[in-house]
């Protein structure tokens, strides 16, 4: 049997400090960056996605940012068939994969693929979408909680797609989510796997997220978008993300700047918090502080090389 392509994870909260580990082993490994940021794949949101600079860009190949206009559709499905042939081609041509990122779902997608969803019901979403409208998301996230509960135990109960979602499909199929992907159990592992995680003590990781808040808005984050606003409607998914969303309730007339800001740290403090809850469920992955990185540069390169 043919031995698997190598494909080494690089993982971890918002903010730990991903980005600055990538650009200083992937030139040492002769390594180009396969981008799995669930919103760095748009382009326009540049700054509140913590998407690398031109400079960072230049110093080691990118693949995967920047893909689609705003309004474009995109999800996991899409991704694991682009990161899987941007890995096609590095691996024909002898390039290690640095896989970089921290949205889970997407890694997990790439290393183990999708399980079937339950299929789709148009008619079915367009019920739940209105009685969203009338009942509001805290009933329908009440709804799902007794109809699936291990899927509304992992997802924020803000999450209007993904909850819409899992109803549609536990009440279209009569499957829950949770039933369908532990039955998938993401079994399909076409990559030989060295991951990585980043982690730094709460206050440190808390401290730094606070930090990079602040330096976004010092270098544009609201005119950015501002410009968005321009453009598209506010409700566009990309908009509703972590962040976007407060500084257009901001815009709109909704709420103040100052609480715009303390709400979009105290959000970003909590998504952090569940990403580390799902990347440390996987005990493949092991775990350094972002100083680590003699440490980290060996296990990659004794990876690559066997």
């Amino acid at each position: 049997m043919a031995a698997r392509p190598k494909v080494a994870v690089l993982a971890g909260p918002t903010a730990v400090g991903k980005t600055q580990v990538a650009l200083a082993v992937a030139p040492e490994l002769g390594a180009e960056i396969v981008n799995a940021d669930s919103l760095q794949v748009y382009r326009e949101l540049d700054i509140g996605t913590a998407k690398p600079t031109p400079a960072e860009l230049a110093r080691v190949p990118h693949h995967l940012i920047d893909l689609v206009a705003p309004p474009e559709p995109f999800d996991a499905a899409r991704y694991l068939t682009l990161a899987r042939a941007v890995i096609a081609d590095l691996t024909r041509r002898g390039v290690p994969p640095l896989v970089v990122g921290g949205t889970g779902l997407y890694i997990k997608a790439l290393l183990g693929g999708l399980f079937p969803e339950g299929g789709q019901y148009p008619d079915l979403r367009a019920r739940l979408r209105q009685e969203l409208a009338e009942l509001g998301l805290p009933a329908l996230y009440e709804r799902l909680t007794r109809l699936d509960p291990a899927t509304a135990a992992r997802l924020p109960p803000g999450d209007t797609y993904r909850i819409l979602r899992a109803l549609e499909v536990v009440e279209g199929s009569g499957t829950p989510l949770s039933v369908l992907a532990a039955a998938h159990r993401f079994a399909d592992r076409p990559y030989e796997t060295l991951k990585i995680g980043l982690t730094l003590p709460r206050e440190e990781l808390y401290a730094r997220i606070e930090a990079r808040v602040e330096a976004m808005l010092a270098a544009g984050w609201l005119a950015e978008v501002e410009a968005l606003l321009r453009r598209y409607p506010p409700d566009l998914k990309p908009l509703r993300a972590l962040g976007y969303r407060h500084l257009v309730a901001y815009l709109k007339g909704e709420t103040d700047l100052a609480e715009a800001v303390a709400a979009i740290k105290r959000d970003t403090r909590r998504y952090a918090k569940r990403q580390l809850t799902w990347f440390r469920a996987d005990p493949e992955i092991r775990w350094f502080h972002p100083r680590d990185l003699p440490e980290m540069l060996a296990l990659l390169r004794a990876f690559f090389q066997r």
